[in-house]
């Protein structure tokens, strides 16, 4: 007990319970409360302190093994501190599961995985899903009962949003033509094209009525129906949803939060559970 809380008491940043705070300033106070708390109550000692402490360290209290609550503390912080290859695997599968059950909560909400929330975050990616089919020029106008300053603040927004996906797409060497903010430069163009074309061909009605057709087409190619948009739509979610599996979403999240969130757990029990009813009464 001496020892380890004698190296324990030098640690910056050491956790003490709001109440106790005032109270361990020094060294030589903070390793008075160590050792009572040792004293007093050693699995939860172990509860607030045991990652702190090393696999040595450890071995000092296996003669206290045989109570139950110490022994599930000691191997639990083994696990952690020297994990086992299905020490590992098991973990991993944990992780996967909790991250699972939040985003689950994050889907339920509505507002992270709304298409707005995700093209704030990716906007690159939602612009070669989704946002190239849609009216970029809409995005700049103002919208039924807002407000003229919530207009400019969103336009201010948008124009973020687009340069970011512009130097994306230089970046990847996309033809300038295709660049975001461009498509009105680009229909003027092909209007002048068109006009060009049409007073070379005036002589020639068939060719030119052909030539209109296949410029209708090639239009209409561009667009798409609204079945098309809704499953764009889906792999776009997807991608995020698989995104913030993998965590990605580090600048939103604390991670470490959700992975050793145990409440996350109830999720999967009631999963499990209603799985099984669900089978039971399938049976029957």
């Amino acid at each position: 007990m001496e020892s380890i809380t004698e190296r324990l008491s030098h640690m910056e940043n050491l956790y003490f319970p709001r109440a106790q705070q005032s109270s361990a300033l020094e060294p030589s106070q903070r390793k008075s409360i160590l050792q009572d708390l040792y004293s007093r109550d050693l699995p939860l000692f172990l509860e607030r302190y045991g990652s702190l402490l090393t696999l040595d360290e450890l071995k000092e209290f296996d003669t206290l093994s045989d109570n139950y609550e110490i022994n599930w503390h000691l191997n639990h912080l083994r696990t952690l501190i020297n994990p086992t290859s299905e020490d590992l695997k098991s973990r991993s599968a944990k992780v996967k599961n909790r991250r699972r059950a939040f985003m689950d909560k994050l889907m339920y909400d509505g507002k992270f995985f709304s298409e707005d929330s995700m093209r704030d975050r990716e906007p690159y990616l939602h612009h070669e899903f989704v946002g190239k089919f849609q009216d970029q020029i809409g995005r700049q106008m103002s919208r039924p009962g807002e407000r003229w300053s919530e207009t400019l603040l969103r336009q201010a927004e948008e124009a973020v949003l687009v340069d970011k996906i512009r130097r994306e797409q230089q970046r990847l060497g996309v033809d300038d033509r295709e660049w975001v903010g461009n498509e009105p430069q680009q229909e003027e163009e092909e209007e002048e094209e068109e006009e060009e074309e049409e007073e070379d061909d005036v002589e020639d009605r068939n060719d030119k009525g052909n030539l209109v057709n296949e410029r209708s087409g090639s239009v209409a190619g561009a667009s798409l129906s609204v079945d098309e948009m809704e499953d764009r739509m889906e792999q776009f979610t997807h991608v995020m949803q698989q995104k913030f599996l993998a965590g990605e979403d580090h600048q939103h999240f604390d991670y470490s939060s959700i992975d050793d969130d145990v409440t996350l757990d109830d999720h999967w029990v009631k999963e499990a559970t209603y799985d099984a009813e669900e089978k039971y009464f399938a049976d029957v």
